[in-house]
This record gives C-alpha cells, sequence and structure tokens, in this order.
C-alpha cells in the first residue's frame, strides 16, 4: 500500500465509516432511553437531536438508494476516438466489466439485449466475473446471448485468479480467454490490433505487449490500471480496464471513496489521457463479493461503447466525467 492510497483512500473512508457508526449508534441510543422511558445523555441537546433525526433519516434513504435502485441503474457511455490510424472505416468495441454474478440476479437478465442492441464490432470483458461459484450457469447463460460481428473477448480479473483459478469461466460462452495474446482483427479491409493480458501475467505483459503493430490502432485489455505506468513507449492506444468499481460507493465532490487502486483516486473511473494514449476505467456492472454489502451509490453500474473513427472525425464523450488530462512529469 503506497502513502498516496492511503492518503486519499483509507483515511478518507475510515472517516466515513466511524460518522455512519457513530450516527447510526447514537440514534439507536436514543432510541433504548425513550423505549426505557430514560432522559437522553445531556450532550444530546434538542438541536442536535433533531440533526441526528435528520442524518439518520438522509442515512437510511441513502442506503435504500443504493441497494434497490442504483444497482439496477444500467448506464451506457458513448465515446468517440479519432484516429490516423484508420481510413474509410471505424470500428465500435462495448467494454463491460466486473460482472460479480452472485446467485441472485441483478443487471444479468438485461445485459444481453442491452450490448446487443449496440450493434457491436468487438466485445470485450475486463475481468472479475464471479462471486459465487453457484452463479456460474448464470454466467454463461449471459455471456453466450451477447452478439458481436468480429467477436468476444475476455481477460481474467484478480477475483478470478484469487476464488476460482481453474474454472472454465468463458467455456462455451463464444469468449475467447485471452492470458498473453496478441491478435490482429479486420474490418472492411482495415486492420487493428487487440492485446488481452491475464491479470495474474501483469508482470510479464511486456512480452504480449511487443506483438502489438505500431502501423495499426491497438487496445489493450488489463483489468486494472497497474500497467499505466509502463506504456509511454509501447504501441497501445487504448487502455481498457475496470476493477475500481467507480468507488461502487462514491461522495459528492469527493468520487470514489475506496478504490483498491495501486494510483488511488488517479484513475478511479471514467476516461483519461496520459503521453499518447487513452485509459478508460469502467464502473463495471456487479458489486465486491464476500462480507461487502451489495451496495453502489453516486457509482451506478455501467456499459461503455467506443467508436474508433478515423482522424478528420470529431471527438466525443457522452458522459458526465469529463476527459482529465495527466499532467506533464
Amino acid at each position: 500500500m503506497t502513502l498516496h492510497y492511503f492518503l486519499v483512500c483509507k483515511i478518507p473512508a475510515f472517516f466515513f465509516v466511524s460518522a455512519a457508526v457513530c450516527i447510526f449508534g447514537l440514534e439507536i441510543l436514543l432510541l433504548t432511553c425513550r423505549l426505557r422511558r430514560l432522559s437522553p445523555p445531556r450532550f444530546l441537546t434538542r438541536r442536535r437531536i433533531l440533526l441526528l433525526h435528520l442524518l439518520t433519516l438522509i442515512g437510511l434513504l441513502c442506503l435504500l438508494w443504493g441497494t434497490f435502485v442504483e444497482p439496477y441503474r444500467l448506464q451506457t457511455t458513448f465515446i468517440t476516438i479519432p484516429t490516423p490510424k484508420l481510413h474509410g472505416t471505424s470500428i465500435r468495441i462495448v467494454q463491460i466489466s466486473d460482472l460479480h454474478c452472485d446467485r441472485k440476479p441483478r443487471l444479468e437478465p438485461r445485459l444481453p439485449d442491452a450490448v446487443n442492441r449496440l450493434n457491436p464490432d468487438v466485445v470485450v470483458f475486463t475481468g472479475d466475473a464471479l462471486n459465487d461459484i453457484r452463479a456460474l450457469p448464470l454466467l454463461y447463460r449471459t455471456l453466450s446471448a451477447i452478439r458481436a460481428t468480429l467477436g468476444k473477448f475476455a481477460v481474467r480479473g484478480n477475483v478470478d485468479n484469487r476464488l476460482f483459478p481453474g474454472v472454465p469461466l468463458f467455456e462455451n460462452t463464444g469468449f475467447v480467454e485471452l492470458s498473453m495474446d496478441a491478435l490482429i482483427l479486420e474490418k472492411d479491409g482495415q486492420s487493428f490490433g487487440l492485446c488481452g493480458i491475464d491479470h495474474a501475467e501483469g508482470r510479464r505483459s511486456w512480452e504480449a505487449v511487443r506483438q502489438l503493430r505500431p502501423d495499426l490502432f491497438n487496445i489493450l485489455l488489463f483489468h486494472n490500471t497497474d500497467l499505466v505506468d509502463y506504456l509511454e513507449k509501447t504501441p497501445v492506444d487504448l487502455y481498457l480496464c475496470g476493477h475500481t468499481h467507480g468507488g461502487q460507493i462514491a461522495l459528492p465532490l469527493w468520487g470514489a471513496l475506496v478504490t483498491q487502486s495501486l494510483h488511488g483516486k488517479t484513475y478511479e473511473a471514467g476516461l483519461y489521457r496520459k503521453d499518447r494514449f487513452y485509459i478508460y476505467v469502467n464502473r463495471g456492472l456487479g458489486m465486491t463479493g464476500g462480507w461487502a454489502p451489495r451496495i453502489r451509490f453516486l457509482a451506478p453500474p455501467e456499459i461503455t461503447v467506443f467508436d474508433i473513427v478515423p482522424q478528420n472525425a470529431t471527438p466525443s464523450l457522452k458522459t458526465s466525467e469529463p476527459i482529465r488530462e495527466e499532467p506533464a512529469p
């Protein structure tokens, strides 16, 4: 854990959780006093009690929203990227990420239709497929129903490798699992490169990236942003990843509360430009498994559509998040 991550993620998260515990704890204390017909503690004046009730109500409403509404509010982000490496045609890439399938379906039944309506040339999945092995049939049904004219490709994420290392996550789904692979795809006589790296192979990523042709538009698939500082002299044009869930819980004006990323909040969600290539951090579709609460707040689930077009087209980003330029070193 870096000092940067500790300062921008761990400390704010600690204070946020501590504040929430204090508010709900005091509310429970007041309720207990009322039930036992006891006087509230002296430091809880009438005004403070009213403020406490208000904060508790806001907290409960946010909790209900984050549990029953936002996890089902699927958002589609459209991004246009011009490139001199294409002529006379465009390529549509649809990215999905971080499904984290549980036994109870959430967005999975709606996802194939949502993706197929976009008419993608290529669909890519950037890792973390399951929370529960019993959801494997749900994963298979969901991925199998997705269509793409040029192919469907996937890489494993950290959860896939840690919890399900021997499980064939993409078997018979039509998705090609990429581990350390670089491919050349073609549309209308125009070629472009696609490189996929398993999260477990991140340290050896150069072996796959160096297979890319510099004259082609090249897309890199990796689960998180760990490789971003090592791509300056590579032919990668677009780096697609996920992992952060956009924080999964975000705060107004602050953004992601916790990202679980080596870069802290530097690449928490959305589109970024670094050196000569773009980075997109997808917020994902599911939620962290295990003991973590299944809550999303101000970080709705996301499908991202990339239209790679010839240079004379106008770049655009249809989303609430601006393109962020990385400062020069």
